[in-house]
């Protein structure tokens, strides 16, 4: 018997939440657990684990129930980390789940409704992978909305990245930081290194002492593991996450993938993918009175989108930018989903990412039009 829990009825496919932040459908980046399950065996359970009892092995959940185990994979993702910067859990956006894309694009229409206008400085705090891919769409999205609202474009608005570190994209080799950059600065966004932020207030934002005024500001800088592992009493390492041995085991018949466990390439959708696969093939493994083979890492294939029709792709020492990078990335995008789904399926959600979406009747008048 299979359980699958899950606090969503979607899995969110983090590739593509900013373009759906960026006027494109929900769909592009969202599929409904149903759907991937669908013809399977597996029961599907709409709830939040907030404990775990080794000894009677059950896992007790937010709505009380109890669910009895042999064996548990635990999979949680990450959460927001603000580091205690006061303001920013008030005031900054992020759109890390469909609710925060929402948000976000819901503020952007009500700023051109209510005051018939649009913030100077839209300011990305983080340069990783998301602040990157949301900041190089950024700009054209909100020439998109202001002409269907039929505001005047200000000549000076900016989209600034703020990050804390020396360069963008620590992860990457410094060459493919050094290409990005680049890339970002022809879009003619600007991108402060080095720079702390220190705290944000409804009108401003405060970076090395000095105040940006702005009422967009958007969090993809910081995330933490899930604080169901340390309230749980799981060894941890001083990064947070969770010690593992070969097989991904915390403990015995507690296995821990993706984001939670203290893997070389923890982080990565893809390590998430090849450690779901890894330890259920290790399962069937002993099922059939097998051996179960030891965990060996997978360097993950990078390719990020810097605006329309160019992207960065690295993996290992090779690179390639621009257009062909685009095409990976999108291909990539449509493996992705067959991951998840057949064929037909998985192209039918590729297709989504080439249409667009906005909940904002004024901007759906004007492209009626």
């Amino acid at each position: 018997d299979v359980t699958v829990m899950s606090e969503d009825t979607d899995m969110r496919y983090y590739p593509t939440l900013y373009q759906t932040a960026t006027g494109g459908k929900r769909a592009s980046s969202s599929i409904p657990l149903s759907q991937i399950f669908a013809h399977k065996q597996i029961t599907l359970v709409t709830d939040s684990a907030v404990s775990i009892d080794r000894k009677a092995k059950t896992v007790t959940t937010k709505s009380g129930k109890n669910y009895a185990y042999d064996i548990v994979i635990i999979g949680l993702g990450v959460v927001t980390n603000y580091f205690g910067i006061p303001g920013l859990s008030e005031y900054a956006y992020s759109i890390k789940t469909q609710n925060e894309v929402a948000r976000f694009k819901a503020h952007l229409h009500k700023q051109l409704i209510d005051d018939g206008t649009v913030d100077l400085n839209y300011v990305v705090i983080g340069a990783g992978p998301t602040g990157i891919e949301l900041a190089a769409a950024l700009p054209t999205y909100l020439k998109h909305i202001i002409k269907n609202h039929g505001i005047r474009e200000p000549r000076s608005l900016h989209v600034d990245i703020i990050e804390a570190l020396p360069r963008l994209l620590p992860r990457l080799p410094k060459d493919a930081s050094k290409a990005v950059a680049k890339r970002l600065r022809k879009l003619g966004i600007k991108v402060y290194l080095g720079s702390a932020v220190q705290g944000e207030t409804a009108d401003e934002l405060l970076v090395n002492g000095k105040p940006i005024r702005s009422h967009t500001v958007i969090w993809t800088a910081g995330v933490t593991n899930h604080p169901f592992f340390k309230e749980n009493a799981f060894a941890l390492t001083p990064r947070g996450k969770v010690v593992v041995d070969f097989y991904l085991q915390a403990e015995d018949g507690v296995y821990i993938v993706g984001d939670n466990a203290n893997t070389p390439y923890s982080g990565m959708a893809q390590t998430a993918l090849h450690d779901g696969k890894f330890v259920a093939q290790n399962l069937i493994r002993i099922a059939d009175g097998k051996e179960p083979k030891s965990y060996t890492t997978r360097r993950p294939v990078t390719v990020i989108p810097v605006g329309r029709n160019w992207a960065a792709f690295v993996w290992g020492g090779l690179r390639m930018y621009g257009w062909v990078g685009w095409v990976l990335r999108s291909l990539a995008d449509l493996s992705g989903f067959h991951d998840l789904e057949p064929w037909p399926q998985a192209t039918k959600q590729w297709l989504n990412e080439f249409e667009a979406q906005d909940d904002c009747i004024v901007c759906a008048i004007a492209t009626s039009k």
